[in-house]
């Protein structure tokens, strides 16, 4: 008979593949710190021995690291998705900007049309409340917030879809769009208008999530990367015009009467 006796887990297991679910699903995020020794045995109720043991194999997978005097925190995973080299390659590049926009624009019209029909009613309030914090920050002169916001509800959006692959896929991305590889999203917020725009078109993508229209929210999503991608494409226009109008000038105030 194909039958096994079954084995009692131990204690520092269930530990270890609670804690890896939690980062699989997006839940623990990099650099996150985890609660203190006593306060995380209490929430799981285990020992400290069965914790510690537990925290010692995540560490020895790359999933925890600890800080000296700071505590245990999630590792940063996303660090390995992409090759320094790969990385600066991007960031020397201007069509990766673009190449990048592209790849959004089909995940996250995916990822909106999944979200509207797997995402649970405490998805879409997330997603709600973050749309409502970029209400609250369009109203600052300083558009950091809102353009951090900017990021925070995308990902938002590719969290309800439901799909883990995606979602490590797309925060790893976002973190070189944190990082400048791609490109500066403070140059998106630079003028009053472009704010306008930019903050109409989330409306109009959480609108459709919360109405739960798949096929609208991925229409939403479409324009509003085209519409980025083409305030990109003019800026870098305007960039190169300016360099050769420089030029021009430099040469005309050069040349004798």
């Amino acid at each position: 008979m194909p039958f096994q006796p079954i084995q009692p887990e131990k204690l520092s297991t269930a530990v270890t593949r609670q804690i890896e679910q939690l980062i699989l699903r997006g839940i623990l995020r990099p650099g996150e710190r985890l609660p203190s020794e006593r306060e995380l045995s209490e929430r799981l109720g285990v020992s400290r021995p069965s914790l510690r043991e537990a925290i010692a194999e995540l560490q020895a997978k790359g999933l925890l690291s600890s800080r000296a005097g700071a505590g245990i925190f999630v590792a940063d995973v996303l660090g390995s998705a992409f090759s320094p080299a790969l990385v600066q390659l991007f960031a020397s590049h201007s069509e990766a900007v673009f190449d990048y926009l592209s790849f959004r624009r089909d995940m996250e019209g995916l990822a909106a049309e999944r979200a509207a029909r797997l995402g649970s009613d405490t998805d879409l309030k997330v997603i709600q409340t973050v749309y409502d914090k970029m209400v609250a920050a369009h109203a600052k002169r300083d558009p950091s917030d809102e353009a951090a916001l900017d990021a925070e509800f995308h990902l938002s959006i590719i969290e309800a879809s439901h799909n883990v692959i995606m979602l490590h896929m797309m925060r790893s991305m976002y973190q070189l769009l944190r990082e400048g590889v791609f490109y500066n999203r403070q140059i998106m917020f630079k003028q009053r208008l472009t704010r306008e725009m930019l903050l109409e078109q989330h409306q109009r993508i959480n609108s459709a999530l919360q109405a739960r229209d798949g096929g609208a929210a991925r229409a939403a999503i479409e324009a509003h990367l085209d519409y980025v991608e083409a305030a990109l494409r003019d800026d870098v226009r305007a960039e190169r015009n300016e360099a050769i109008a420089r030029q021009r000038f430099e040469h005309e105030q050069s040349r004798k009467v």
